[in-house]
């Protein structure tokens, strides 16, 4: 794929029905989880709402009939890192539709997260979480030099 065929924007509200549904689609696929529409619905929409919470980038395909024309995105979060004096970005939310995989839309995702972080001084590198069981992300995200660290613990807020 050419880099010309999709360009990266930041996601804006109109975006928001098309990654609710990526997100749902993320988490079956990825984990086997059903998400609530409504809680991803309104996390998504306090995001873009509030670039303090993150944001996210889309791939769009300018050529699409109808739709949104988005056909990947990726969530950007931060954290503040002692060690470092600088903030980790974590790529979250990481989908691209199953028709445009192995085309590059991550690849090019990918690649403006890391110009951005480049050139932002504060940035000590960038960070992503992903399912143990998902080789073939693991081996994308290994593609593009990302290094496998820690594993993450959680505590879930009882529902």
């Amino acid at each position: 794929m050419s880099p010309g065929l999709v360009r990266i924007r930041e996601a804006v509200v109109d975006d928001l029905d098309v990654i609710v549904a990526n997100n749902v689609a993320m988490a079956m696929e990825s984990e086997g989880k059903s998400l609530d529409d409504a809680v991803v619905r309104r996390g998504v929409h306090r995001l873009l709402l509030d670039p303090q919470r993150g944001r996210y980038l889309v791939a769009v395909d300018d050529d699409s009939a109808g739709g949104s024309g988005v056909v990947g995105q990726l969530m950007l979060t931060r954290e503040w890192s002692d060690w470092r004096d600088g903030w980790w970005w974590w790529i979250q939310s990481v989908y691209v539709l199953p028709s445009w995989r192995r085309r590059g839309v991550y690849r090019t995702l990918h690649e403006r997260v890391v110009d951005e972080a480049r050139a932002a001084v504060e940035v000590c590198g960038l960070r992503l979480y992903v399912e143990p069981d998902n080789v073939g992300a693991r081996a994308t995200y290994g593609q593009l030099g990302m290094l496998e660290s820690y594993r993450v613990m959680e505590l879930p807020r009882s529902t």
